[in-house]
């Protein structure tokens, strides 16, 4: 499957079938286009027959390091490789352009992101434990609202 960069025709087909990528539209507040609009070159696709089934929304933080924003995979297409194809293909982008560390974010209770992040594409978790059974930072997405901390060497 070949990975390319997200149109704007790609983001607005992703969000009209939001519950088939995330089983519910509960991630519809974090898809903004302007992560088509001003981070174009790190918002990537894979096609079947034309129809957005995967992505990836990263940017360029300030930390000098790859984030990324939100994977989606369509439930239909889950199990088949494409958030690591996504993945290694943003980190190759991230090389090219001199960039050295990847990082991403989940929360707390999203063991399957937890388990992709770290087990499959072998991200250390940053934080302190507390209450929850992994490594969190406190308030990472505002008052009260802890994330996973997700760092890699690349």
């Amino acid at each position: 499957m070949k990975v390319e960069n997200c149109t704007l025709g790609d983001y607005f087909s992703i969000v009209e079938d939001i519950v088939e990528f995330w089983g519910s539209n509960r991630t519809l507040k974090y898809h903004h286009p302007i992560y088509i609009h001003e981070f174009g070159q790190t918002a990537f696709v894979i096609r079947d027959e034309g129809k957005p089934i995967a992505y990836l929304f990263g940017f360029i933080s300030d930390q000098s390091a790859g984030y990324v924003h939100l994977v989606g995979i369509r439930e239909s297409y889950q199990k088949k490789g494409l958030g690591s194809l996504l993945y290694q293909h943003f980190i190759a982008y991230l090389k090219a352009k001199g960039y050295h560390k990847l990082k991403a974010i989940t929360t707390p209770q999203n063991e399957k992101s937890i388990a992709f992040h770290h087990h499959k594409m072998g991200m250390e978790m940053i934080g302190e434990l507390g209450k929850y059974t992994v490594p969190v930072v406190t308030g990472y997405a505002g008052k009260g609202e802890d994330r996973v901390v997700f760092i890699k060497d690349i």
